[in-house]
């Protein structure tokens, strides 16, 4: 089999935007970025003529939870009134009690349609189902690695259930690591937050993952409830608790961090810790907003995450872009290309994928081609806003992941939209009628 040359309008470089240059790929690596004259091609190629297209990186989603979108619309007779109160009343038992493996696979399966669809290529999923282990993970790969995209996988495990369920999540996580590493897809220790998980839990998690050389990733402030249950259990703020048990690393990975000092902020920046922020979902729990800028004046590494939440990841970007102008009255902050850099570049570098995030020979071949064809022109000056304001799922038309189409000319190529569409459907019509603990078989 040949190699892939995509002859584009522009690429979207490390060092900014390229005119008619393009891409080659052999194999699941990109041999060449370059002036489409310049690019190699032999008869048994495949040549893509994308003259009116963007060729970039795909994008990053640090944070899903695909179980999400049984949630999505659902009508539940609670009245949601704070955090707190959004998991205990609704979330933990309306959603998440209720998971098993038929309804763990209708979520995989439309998640990665909407991922693929929106441009990503790699992503980060949450799974929180006390009653959907053990399997549940491998449930998830099978149809990620179907799917075609690049994924870290993890079970939310936590004490909130009983010790006995906590240490079965653990097990499901330490166990898909060891079956995974190296691979696609793989696995990554997750827990909770300290208002369900003690010291010695906690401790145990990231020790489970360091022996296995993978990241631990916990929940970590996502709104005032849990500093103020850290204070009053443990007379400190959250990040100085895992920082006293030792928990804070270059291999950690924290996402949401809303509500987090100028002190906690030194000590994650100091530690290494890698961040994802859900701009989006943190609005919709009534969480706060995340102080992103401060976190980037650090120089912590930053990506983007959807939270299983809205998951046009366009929509997320503009959500980046657009509240911290708004909530620090301050339209400088934020640029376009930072947000960009978040959902490339620097998204993959805070979960640790070293060879994705960017397009540049000897990296893997994800990219994805956006149309161009804007009402004003894109140029090397605006092109990063042209992106992030006024481009959508729709204007993806290519998406590859490891050398492999998931979406040709619109059109998936792993997944039967339809008929993804259609299972999910039926599942959560069902869901949604049952009462609460029953089942879908």
């Amino acid at each position: 089999m040949g190699a892939i040359i995509i002859h584009g309008g522009a690429v979207l470089t490390p060092d900014g935007l390229r005119r008619n240059w393009g891409v080659r790929v052999e194999g699941s690596r990109i041999d060449a970025v370059a002036a489409n004259g310049e690019l190699p091609v032999s008869p048994e190629d495949e040549v893509l003529e994308a003259p009116e297209h963007l060729i970039m990186p795909g994008f990053v989603n640090g944070h899903n939870h695909m179980y999400g979108f049984l949630s999505h619309g659902i009508t539940a007779e609670t009245m949601v009134t704070e955090f707190s109160s959004f998991l205990d009343d609704f979330w933990w038992p309306y959603v998440e009690n209720r998971l098993n493996h038929r309804l763990v696979a209708a979520t995989t399966a439309w998640a990665c349609v909407e991922m693929i669809d929106s441009g990503v290529t790699s992503f980060a999923d949450i799974l929180e189902g006390p009653n959907a282990i053990p399997g549940a993970l491998e449930v998830e790969r099978e149809i990620v690695e179907r799917a075609g995209l690049r994924g870290l996988l993890s079970f939310e495990a936590c004490q909130r259930i009983s010790e006995e369920n906590g240490q079965a999540g653990l097990r499901e996580n330490a166990s898909f690591m060891e079956r995974t590493a190296g691979q696609n897809v793989q696995g990554l220790m997750s827990t909770h937050t300290l208002f369900t998980c003690d010291e010695s839990f906690t401790r145990q998690a990231k020790a489970l993952a360091a022996e296995r050389g993978g990241l631990t990733h916990m929940h970590l402030s996502e709104s005032v409830f849990e500093p103020n249950w850290c204070a009053e259990h443990y007379g400190k703020r959250p990040v100085e608790v895992y920082e006293e048990w030792g928990c804070l690393d270059e291999n950690t990975l924290a996402s949401q961090v809303v509500q987090a000092t100028e002190k906690e902020l030194d000590i994650l920046a100091r530690r290494g810790v890698r961040v994802v922020t859900m701009p989006l979902s943190n609005c919709e729990v009534g969480g706060g907003v995340a102080p992103v800028p401060q976190m980037l004046r650090r120089g912590m590494t930053v990506g983007l995450g959807t939270d299983g939440y809205v998951n046009n990841f366009f929509e997320v970007m503009r959500g980046a872009f657009l509240i911290h102008k708004a909530y620090q009255q301050d339209p400088q902050v934020m640029p376009a290309k930072t947000v960009v850099d978040m959902a490339t570049s620097m998204g993959a570098r805070a979960l640790h994928l070293t060879e994705t995030g960017s397009l540049e020979a000897g990296k893997l071949a994800d990219l994805i081609c956006v149309r161009m064809d804007t009402p004003t022109p894109i140029n090397e000056h605006n092109v990063y806003d042209q992106l992030v304001l006024f481009r959508n799922p729709g204007d993806v038309t290519h998406v590859m992941a490891d050398g492999h189409w998931l979406k040709r000319d619109g059109k998936l190529t792993t997944l039967d939209r339809e008929r993804v569409r259609r299972e999910l459907a039926e599942v959560t019509d069902r869901f949604w009628k049952l009462q609460e603990g029953a089942d879908v078989k």
